[in-house]
C-alpha cells in the first residue's frame, strides 16, 4: 500500500520535471524584433516592396499583429498554423518562402520565432 505523502511527493517531482523542460520565454522586443529587423526589414517596412505588395509592416509589434491585406500572419499560441512561421520555415509553397529570394533564416532564428508564436506571441 502506497502512503499518500509518498504519492504526493512522487507526483510533485514529476510535475516539476515536466515544468523544467518547457522552452524559456521568448521576448518580442529582445529576441524576435531584432531578427525581424535584420532579416525582414529591408522589404517589410513602410515604403519597401514587401510591405507595398502584401501590406505586412514589421516595424512594431502592433504592425505585425495587424497582418497583411490578406489577413493575420500570427495566430498567438498556434505556430503550426501561423503564416509567419509557415513562410519562414518553408512549410508553404517554395515560391513564397521568406525572405523572398534570399537566404533562409538560420534554424535557431526560425525556432525563436516559432517558440514566440507558440508561447502566445506576447508583446513583451
Amino acid at each position: 500500500m502506497i502512503r499518500l505523502p509518498v504519492l504526493l511527493m512522487t507526483a510533485g517531482t514529476l510535475l516539476l520535471g515536466a515544468c523544467s523542460k518547457a522552452e524559456p520565454p521568448v521576448s518580442f522586443a529582445g529576441d524576435v524584433q531584432p531578427v525581424l529587423n535584420a532579416r525582414c526589414g529591408a522589404c517589410h517596412l513602410p515604403g519597401q516592396p514587401g510591405q507595398e505588395a502584401s501590406g505586412l509592416n514589421l516595424e512594431s509589434y502592433d504592425a505585425l499583429m495587424k497582418g497583411t491585406k490578406f489577413g493575420p500572419v500570427v495566430i498567438p499560441g498556434d505556430a503550426l498554423s501561423s503564416a509567419l512561421t509557415m513562410l519562414i520555415e518553408g512549410r508553404a509553397d517554395p515560391s513564397i518562402r521568406m525572405p523572398h529570394g534570399g537566404t533562409a533564416l538560420p534554424a535557431e532564428e526560425q525556432k525563436l520565432i516559432h517558440d514566440w508564436v507558440a508561447q502566445g506571441a506576447q508583446n513583451n
